[in-house]
């Protein structure tokens, strides 16, 4: 134990949470995203066939139609014919994952299992970050990564009975996480001074990091030791950090046994009064009038619905539309997170420095970054759906925008450590829990268009839908947005304030009374 606390003792306690903090959300997006590559070879492709069959196949982005003949009896045959020039990737997907079992669900099937992470993850949004708000943010997030792991590990058993079976478990997944997006703003709030939250918000675009090593990762896993494999190895790295957590994370300075007289002197005073643990009593007549609250909202609702419509469907576009096997597909679909990451911090670095520096204001400041962040991807997906059938040209535009995309750590997303810190967390459910539904409705318009059609031009409808949503959320930050504090921040100072003012009115009252008695 001595010699742990030696080894601690080279970070302060604010950089530990750092690095807690970035391996928590990396792992929170292992968590969620692992299923989104092995689904891709979990089921049976609704084109290929176990029986004898001779039957033609057309892809719209590579100008060619493939013959495929084959014969039960013996594998002599396999002819594959051309009609046309030869495009620089003529053949269908090549599966190099070892033989493994498969289930027959369709499109429709698929995404339902996707989109239902959402049905849990709405549940919690709003609850998670109140209850972070009062019995503190290390059980609220500690113990929802920690359950989230663990029940991981029943996915490929529970794929034996069915996709139901396998929606209801990524319900409960869902359920848990939905906590820990909100539960870290009251964290936030406690620990880390203002001059340096853009940068901390940053800290949860890990999960962008998260995502980048999880596609690869999973790719690999996949082709040599089965998709099974997925979720046993993601499980027990969660497993692994929660437990670290719960050892090296406390709510305030204040309570942490390590930490220094200086650390925790400088943080409390850089934050001062601002922030209360205090369990103060929501003012949501305040809130749900706010206009600042509702274009963080509605930006964010915006956001989410394009960025979880591409982490959930950018493997099948891959694998369907740009015939990419099992390994290019992750590698390919880890670019725009680990490039959402790098920028995520970049931006978020500029956006403190200019702030310190008092360069430009808060409001400025976040309205610069989140139009910059938003609307740019909205503007790339008007590119996608006229261009998505070249290679080179969509996973340039994916990445480009999904990077880009990563400056809203400098806007919006710390906003409502802005304008509210002492409530960040129950602004932050609301933001999520629409955000959320946005995540659902994403799976359920591509289930439905590309139900038993998968084809470019069905997709490239989800592309200008995308571009549309990126754009309204850009405008409607630009002209809503604001980065003051808010007088419902402190209920308790603002009914101080009120007192000492009616306390003043009536001194006023009584001695111009007694003034005007003592004339007459």
């Amino acid at each position: 134990m001595a010699s742990k606390w030696k080894v601690l003792d080279i970070l302060t306690c604010k950089q530990v949470l750092n690095i807690m903090v970035i391996f928590g959300f990396m792992l929170n997006y292992m968590l969620r995203v692992n299923m989104t590559i092995a689904i891709v070879s979990m089921v049976i492709p609704s084109k290929d066939s176990s029986h004898s069959s001779s039957y033609n196949r057309t892809n719209e982005c590579f100008d060619h139609e493939i013959k495929i003949n084959v014969s039960l009896h013996n594998n002599e045959s396999a002819m594959i014919a051309s009609n046309s020039t030869i495009s620089s990737f003529p053949y269908p997907p090549r599966h190099e994952e070892i033989n493994q079992t498969r289930y027959p669900w369709n499109e429709y099937e698929v995404n339902i299992i996707l989109g239902s992470f959402f049905w849990g993850y709405i549940c919690t949004e709003l609850p998670g970050g109140r209850l972070a708000e009062i019995i503190g943010p290390k059980k609220v997030f500690g113990y929802s990564m920690l359950v989230s792991s663990a029940v991981t590990f029943l996915t490929p058993w529970l794929a034996t009975y069915g996709y139901i079976a396998v929606a209801m478990l990524r319900t409960v997944i869902g359920f848990m996480l939905g906590a820990t997006w909100p539960a870290i703003q009251p964290m936030t709030a406690r620990w880390i001074p203002p001059t340096e939250r853009s940068k901390f918000v940053s800290n949860m675009m890990a999960s962008s990091l998260g995502a980048a090593l999880t596609m690869p990762i999973c790719g690999f896993l996949i082709a040599y030791f089965g998709w099974e494999s997925v979720f046993y190895v993601t499980g027990t790295i969660g497993l692994m950090w929660s437990i670290a957590w719960f050892l090296l994370i406390f709510d305030s300075p204040a309570q942490h046994p390590r930490i220094s007289i200086e650390e925790r002197r400088y943080i409390e005073e850089s934050i001062g009064t601002t922030t209360t643990t205090k369990r103060l009593s929501v003012p949501w007549k305040c809130i749900f009038l706010s206009i600042p609250v509702w274009s963080i909202v509605l930006t964010h609702s915006c956001n989410v619905f394009g960025y979880f419509t591409v982490v959930n469907q950018l493997p099948t576009y891959m694998k369907y539309i740009l015939n990419f096997n099992i390994k290019e597909n992750g590698m390919l679909s880890s670019l725009p997170y680990l490039g959402k990451y790098i920028f995520a911090v970049t931006t978020s670095t500029v956006a403190d420095y200019l702030f310190k520096n008092k360069k430009l204001s808060v409001t400025s400041i976040r309205k610069i970054f989140t139009s910059f962040a938003v609307l740019t991807p909205g503007l790339l997906m008007i590119i996608q759906a006229n261009y998505g059938c070249d290679r080179v040209t969509s996973v340039s535009i994916f990445t480009i925008a999904l990077t880009i995309n990563g400056a809203v750590t400098a806007g919006y997303l710390g906003n409502g450590l802005d304008i509210a810190p002492n409530f960040a967390g129950t602004i932050f459910g609301m933001m999520n829990t629409l955000g959320s539904l946005g995540g659902l409705l994403s799976s359920y318009m591509v289930g439905t268009i590309t139900y038993k059609n998968q084809t470019y031009a069905r997709w490239s409808i989800i592309f200008w839908i995308l571009a549309s949503i990126y754009c309204f959320g850009a405008f409607t930050f630009l002209i809503f947005g604001n980065g003051q504090l808010q007088t419902w921040n402190n209920p308790e100072q603002k009914q101080n304030r009120k007192k000492a003012n009616t306390d003043n009115n009536f001194d006023a009252i009584e001695f111009a009374s007694l003034k005007e008695n003592t004339v007459s």
